[in-house]
């Protein structure tokens, strides 16, 4: 049983820095700001087709359901063990493609303190990418408050105040009329529909809006549930949509298109500004800042798919070893697992001829396995709404069947789009060639998936 003082402990401050410091990373602004002018457009169509209807799902399920939270419990709810089992495992396996990703950033980043050449080595990254996560696992394993509060502190200082700063500096950049390397007007804002590579940027945006619904699977641990998530909903959204917009186009506006890299380029970005305005001695303290932010933000992917994972493994789908859970109430050998199959996904570094393409491999990987989830999701709230027809609801999509029915479909259409386009590389970015890129590409999928079906078997064994 929690405790009232535990479950008082995530406020609805807490619930937002939790959630806007899993999504709103500055980390994802250089792959937005390679994309230049047409970032505008699909940051808003991302927003209509994704980010919003996720925020409206996961704030009517959450205030409604609060003894149990998360995609395992809400596609349970709507079609049993079995289809819930695919949609947590989804959601955690794509973590293990995706951890990579912002660990290599926080490597690129913390190069600027010895070395900025260093952002371009793979042992380098490798090196870091280990370190960090297994320090990391080591908080989680202290327990939800202990990282609720980790991550608080660390959106405050490495992801507000920097998003701010940037969006600052550009602003002054533009007022002083120093050179700008994006040009927007009526002609540009709208992209050539008819082009893959126009639409391919729909995958980096998509994929900096991921994981609105992961704070959810906390709801116990959150008194008054039912009206705090409604509302943490909503400003996480206003905060994530406007600094990742305004964010993207600081970048753009200082960067030349063909030198943004994808692991360095806030830093990239940064170091240009302070350079400009004579405020060197502001590079390392920006480099902390990031660094502190990118841990924080990590905190919450690493705890809620294990514990949604739990709750699969408490319904046989996983050996009673998994369920094993430490004084602190944490998943503590699901958690060592992970660290240690992070180790070794991570190795894909080594495995592409330059590391961006290594970084938007694994970024794209992440992004299909995900949306695939998103899609068990939105056919999951549709199902709860007529299932659990006459169940009290605190929180409702506006315009009742209607708005719950335009809410999905809309959320169904993004995430199908963003799963088309996943499978073509982008232009400008090394991936080895597209048959090159093809091949990883669905391989990685493949093997992403083949464990469900052991633990499928695993389960049918075991109560046969």
């Amino acid at each position: 049983m929690q405790s009232s003082k535990t479950k008082a402990g995530l406020s609805i401050f807490t619930l937002v820095m939790l959630i806007t410091v899993s999504i709103d990373s500055i980390r994802n602004l250089p792959a937005t700001a390679l994309f230049g002018n047409t970032l505008i457009f699909f940051f808003v169509f991302a927003s209509i087709v994704f980010l919003i209807p996720t925020a409206l799902v996961s704030a009517e399920l959450s205030s409604t359901w609060t003894r149990d939270g998360g995609i395992y419990h809400w596609v349970l709810m709507a079609f049993g063990e079995k289809i819930a089992f695919l949609a947590i495992w989804l959601q955690w396996i794509n973590t293990m493609v995706w951890y990579p990703t912002i660990l290599s950033f926080i490597a690129g980043t913390a190069a600027f303190l010895i070395d900025p050449k260093l952002a371009q080595n793979k042992i380098y990254l490798v090196s870091i990418i280990l370190g960090v996560f297994w320090l990391l696992t080591l908080v989680n394993l202290k327990g939800l408050k202990t990282s609720a509060r980790f991550a608080s502190v660390c959106a405050i200082v490495g992801m507000i105040i920097p998003m701010v700063l940037i969006i600052t500096l550009a602003v002054i950049w533009v007022f002083l009329g120093k050179p700008i390397q994006l040009h927007i007007n009526g002609n540009t804002i709208i992209p050539h529909f008819g082009h893959m590579s126009s639409w391919i940027s729909l995958t980096a945006i998509m994929t900096a809006f991921l994981g609105m619904e992961l704070a959810t699977v906390h709801v116990r641990n959150v008194e008054d549930a039912q009206h705090k998530f409604p509302k943490a909903m909503f400003y996480s959204v206003v905060i994530i949509a406007s600094t990742m917009i305004f964010g993207a186009l600081a970048i753009a506006f200082v960067l030349p298109h063909d030198q943004i890299n994808l692991v360095d380029g806030v830093m990239q970005a940064f170091s240009g500004f302070f350079r400009t305005y004579h405020m060197h001695w502001m590079i390392p303290v920006i480099a902390v800042a990031l660094l502190i932010g990118s841990l924080g933000g990590m905190i919450n992917w690493i705890i809620s798919p294990a514990k949604g994972l739990l709750q699969a493994a408490e319904h046989g789908y996983l050996p009673k070893f998994f369920q094993k859970e430490n004084k602190h109430g944490v998943a503590s050998h699901l958690l060592i697992t992970q660290a240690l199959l992070v180790s070794v996904v991570c190795l894909a570094f080594l495995l592409m001829p330059s590391v961006n393409g290594s970084y938007w491999l694994l970024t794209d990987l992440s992004t299909q396995l995900y949306m695939l989830m998103y899609i068990f999701m939105f056919f999951a709230a549709l199902c709860i709404h007529y299932k659990y027809a006459d169940h009290p609801k605190s929180f409702k999509i506006p315009c009742g069947s209607f708005g719950k029915w335009v809410a999905c479909l809309l959320g169904v259409i993004g995430c199908s789009i963003t799963l088309v386009v996943g499978f073509f590389p982008p232009a400008g970015i090394n991936v080895g060639g597209a048959m090159h890129y093809e091949v990883l590409f669905s391989s990685g999928i493949i093997l992403m998936l083949l464990p469900a079906l052991f633990f499928y078997g695993y389960r049918y064994y075991n109560r046969n």
